[in-house]
């Protein structure tokens, strides 16, 4: 677990101690135990020279430490020994992701390569490799220049021209992010980080091109990569032959969302606040440059994220001149919410440097980024995106309900218990202790009026004896620092956090004349708290039955398939209706658009997928935390006076 560095307790966005706990990572290292561990890679996948280098030496501390059943301290905590048995286990789930998808994407000189597979881009031409008639390109560079040395903290840089040929097998390095919240966290990684993966039927389109849907990773904007296997997307072309799939990198962090244009030579930096997503636009460029020769349509894009995915979806459209590269957003559990302030951001940036001991961008920039990344803890999830006013407007929702995406269809939604995936992945200890101290210094500045309205909804929020799956009853019962049950923060954060702000953007979208097709998800984990919390929905959505680590079982196969197909179709045409002959079901499914008035939403009940009023389920309080999104994610500062 990581703990909190220098200054920590006098910084008003520390969260000491807070990652998931060690026995939930116990569990996401467990859960890839089962793949097939080859500890000792074949000469074919050994790296040298080139893109996407991991080091077989590298490789082989790894094996060692999980043979000899002790391993190495992460440097950056400077210890030596024995480890836990989590960490031997997050060990093992790193040399399983290198078995799954590790090696290096060499340069192919003497010209033997399948030319069926290869595919001329601008940068290079990349083959790839076909499995049961899917074809798979990992590890193609979206940049000129990967963002090391002189270059970190800079915009990134376009493709040049290359008459190359390329190896796409491999997934290159993850950016550095924190390990301890995402799966493609526990990869190698580097700030050589920007590269894309592609997957697509070897089967032509039955008419033009084919649709396109890039994938943005979640992972509070801190973690996460393509690496993971949930979003190996081979199950989900396989099922969907008529669409390509594209995932993309982006620099996470303090080295994607660092605000650094205050500091004396900060004038050099006025970009850093919004690299991530300068990332994520350079990406769709590429794509919109290259997807034809894939045999994708370059104007029919739609991208799609979960989480900060999602929340980059959202912002992505606001961003001067980005339009041009997509037609449909698809955001799963995110918002223009996930955003931070100028403010707000030079407090970040302050308390890191202190954290560190620097005075200047200059002094930053020669520090270790893996030491960057270690003192970064002291912000975690606070680094988000920033309202800067000039990549970002200062405030989203204003821009939404003025018409800036009106072209732009929007799929959006949440799910009922969107937080308690967090306390079950804090640990109620843990989330107890975040929750009280993340609310109580945010709410000291909130005027009095708005105080009470929140002190008003807590006190309504009752523990959830209706769950089909409920933690055990100490569990629920367990009081916090407060004296009272986690439900009442984890339903608080819930609304503010996700299920507010996503039905303000289906407000202001419609309002400034554009589409909205809202959702609501209700299916339950049987992971004890997690109910149907955040990001379970993934498993079904990618065509992942066997990733059973959020969901605890299987969701019902007809479901699934239903909740993919209107994905699909949306991608396809901007209206995720399905007819009677495409429903799996054979029965038709008309998806409303939302309205002011009736508020209309689909609700993916497990077994009953239908359209309902808002006001129906009372998914929002549109009274007493509706009103809170102003205050975007309740970052512990004085802005909220």
């Amino acid at each position: 677990m990581r703990k909190g560095i220098a200054g920590a307790k006098s910084n008003p966005f520390s969260r000491e101690g807070v990652a998931f706990s060690p026995a939930w990572k116990k569990r996401l290292a467990a859960s890839l135990l089962p793949l097939p561990l080859l500890l000792a890679a074949p000469a074919g996948l050994l790296p040298q020279n080139g893109q996407a280098s991991v080091s077989a030496t590298a490789v082989q501390m790894e094996a060692d430490a999980v043979n000899k059943g002790r391993g190495n301290m992460s440097e950056r905590d400077g210890e030596a020994g024995a480890v836990s048995v989590a960490e031997e286990q997050l060990q093992e789930a790193r040399a399983q992701l290198w078995a799954l998808y590790g090696g290096e994407n060499r340069r192919i000189t003497d010209g033997a390569y399948d030319k069926s597979l290869a595919v001329k881009c601008v940068n290079g031409t990349f083959v790839g490799k076909k499995t049961e008639n899917i074809v798979a390109y990992r590890g193609i560079p979206f940049v000129g220049r990967q963002p090391v040395g002189e270059l970190r903290w800079k915009a990134p840089v376009e493709v040049v021209p290359d008459d190359g040929v390329y190896e796409a097998y491999y997934n290159a390095k993850s950016a550095y992010g924190n390990k301890d919240m995402e799966t493609g966290s526990l990869y190698y990684q580097d700030e050589d980080c920007l590269y894309l993966n592609v997957w697509k039927s070897a089967e032509p389109a039955a008419a033009g091109k084919k649709p396109v849907m890039v994938w943005i990773h979640g992972g509070a904007f801190e973690a996460g990569g393509t690496v993971d296997p949930m979003f190996d997307c081979h199950s989900f072309v396989k099922e969907n032959p008529d669409v390509i799939v594209v995932t993309i990198a982006y620099r996470l962090g303090p080295f994607g969302f660092l605000h650094l244009s205050h500091l004396p030579d900060g004038k050099d930096y006025p970009d850093a606040q919004n690299l991530g997503l300068l990332d994520q636009l350079m990406a769709l460029k590429w794509v919109h440059e290259n997807i034809a020769s894939f045999g994708g349509d370059p104007d029919n894009v739609t991208i799609w994220g979960e989480s900060a995915g999602a929340g980059s979806c959202t912002m992505l459209p606001l961003l001067e001149g980005s339009q041009r590269y997509f037609r449909r957003v698809i955001a799963q559990s995110g918002s223009p919410n996930q955003t931070k302030s100028p403010e707000e951001g030079i407090a970040c940036t302050n308390i890191l440097l202190d954290a560190l001991g620097c005075k200047t961008a200059a002094e930053l920039q020669k520090v270790d980024a893996q030491k960057i990344m270690d003192a970064s803890a002291v912000l975690s999830m606070c680094q988000f995106p920033e309202r800067d006013g000039r990549y970002l407007p200062l405030d989203p929702y204003e821009a939404y309900a003025k018409g800036a995406a009106k072209d732009i269809a929007i799929l959006q939604g949440c799910n009922k218990d969107e937080f308690d995936f967090f306390v079950a992945g804090f640990g109620l200890e843990v989330f107890q202790a975040w929750g009280a101290d993340r609310k109580s210094k945010w709410m000291a500045g909130l005027p009095a009026k708005d105080k009470k309205m929140v002190e008003s909804f807590l006190r309504d929020v009752k523990a959830d004896a209706k769950s089909a799956h409920p933690a055990p009853a100490s569990a629920l019962g367990h009081p916090g620092p407060s004296g009272e049950s986690y439900e009442k923060d984890s339903r608080f954060f819930s609304h503010v956090w996700f299920i507010d702000p996503i039905f303000k953007l289906s407000e202001c979208q419609t309002k400034g004349g554009g589409k909205s097709y809202t959702y609501y998800f209700t299916p339950e984990s049987t992971v004890p708290l997690v109910k149907s919390g955040h990001s379970i929905e993934l498993a079904g959505i990618f065509n992942h039955p066997e990733e059973t680590f959020d969901t605890g079982r299987v969701f019902d196969e007809t479901f699934s398939k239903t909740m993919r197909k209107m994905w699909v179709q949306f991608a396809k045409t901007g209206n995720p209706s399905l007819s009677a002959s495409l429903s799996p079901d054979g029965k038709a499914k008309e998806w409303p658009l939302y309205d002011l008035k009736d508020r209309r939403v689909m609700v993916f009940d497990e077994f009953n997928i239908h359209p309902e009023k808002e006001s129906e389920r009372k998914i929002v309080d549109w009274d007493r935390t509706y009103y809170l999104t102003k205050y975007y994610m309740l970052l512990p500062t004085s802005e909220a006076k």
